[in-house]
């Protein structure tokens, strides 16, 4: 199991600089991905071995459900014109296995001083985000072959 969390910006909450994700793991056991552009020799301690996790593709769609539901509720709470503040997204999920889903908890951090339609409001919208009606919906799969001459 993974947790992550982010802003709707797309920060880490947790990350004591607001970087975006993702830096190293922390002991909450969340996760923080390195800034772009930095070369390995940056990301790794000579001592220590990689300062960075690198994400798995699961991790990677929890992270985009994270921010991605962070983002609509913000987005909704500007249309309305309400001024909530932060709001923090965790995403807790256990892989898929043998004849079990991939299952995803979200926690929504939203300020205290929201009334209970705010917030009632706000969980209804933070379901309807793009990534989280994807992963609710019936996926179908299209594939095909292409042979290629690939080149480095």
């Amino acid at each position: 199991m993974s947790v992550l969390g982010f802003d709707a910006a797309g920060r880490d909450p947790a990350a004591d600089d607001g970087a975006l994700p993702f830096a190293p793991a922390a002991d909450d056991g969340a996760l923080r991905f390195p800034p772009a552009g930095l070369d390995e020799d940056a990301l790794t301690d000579p001592e220590e071995g990689p300062r960075f996790h690198r994400p798995s593709p699961e991790e990677l769609l929890a992270a985009s459900l994270a921010s991605c539901t962070a983002i609509t509720m913000e987005m909704y709470a500007q249309r309305k014109g309400w001024d909530i503040g932060a709001v923090e997204v965790d995403v807790e999920f256990s892989p898929a296995e043998r004849g079990c889903p991939t299952k995803f908890a979200l926690v929504l951090r939203l300020p205290g001083h929201l009334s209970d339609e705010q917030v009632a409001n706000l969980r209804v919208i933070a379901a309807k985000c793009p990534i989280h009606r994807t992963l609710d919906g019936e996926a179908m799969f299209s594939e095909r072959v292409e042979r290629v001459n690939l080149t480095r």
